[in-house]
């Protein structure tokens, strides 16, 4: 194992917990600063980054228990779960946004960000249209966010594997 990725690997409950919620303050800060108003894919991605903190906190409270250190492995199994999912719900999302394949019916709206006209009139009992999950609302590089929350997911995943076989090592 390289000397570089043991520190985070001998800690990747709590380094899964970090990145989580980097990912999380990432996707407010594009939404506050940046004006982008998140789709219903982007809430359900963030929900996949709000499920691995938990889990990833429940997994540092067990592991800190007496005889809980046997538990470690099975908590970066379970979050080499939760990032794999989100990386099929980001390449998902980008299939959507390529167009490649349909998305689903509530991703169908027209809007961005929210105006205050558009507020006064939400206040007044209007009804506005979600962001559209077909439209890429930010590319860099030629990836959208889904894009690059594909990336992302993927190497917490592998991470988590690799502390999985770190963890399962130190058993045996």
């Amino acid at each position: 194992m390289s000397a570089l990725l043991k520190p985070f690997l001998e800690r990747w409950r709590l380094t899964a917990l970090v990145a989580s919620l980097a990912m999380l303050a990432t996707a407010h800060a594009f939404e506050t600063f940046g004006g982008l108003a998140p789709c219903a894919l982007c809430l359900r991605a963030r929900e996949v980054y709000w499920v691995a903190a938990g889990l990833a906190l429940a997994g540092m409270l067990v592991t800190r228990m007496r005889a809980g250190a046997r538990w470690r492995w099975v908590f970066d199994a379970a979050l080499a779960a939760v990032f794999a999912f989100g990386v099929g719900l980001a390449v998902y999302h980008s299939g959507v946004e390529w167009k490649w394949w349909p998305g689903p019916t509530a991703c169908s709206g027209g809007g961005g960000s929210v105006s205050a006209g558009q507020m006064a009139d939400l206040l007044g009992g209007a009804k506005i249209a979600p962001p559209a999950c077909d439209k890429a609302a930010w590319v860099f590089l030629g990836l959208s966010m889904a894009g690059w929350n594909a990336l992302a997911s993927l190497g917490l995943t592998v991470l988590s594997l690799l502390a999985v076989r770190h963890e399962r090592r130190k058993l045996s």
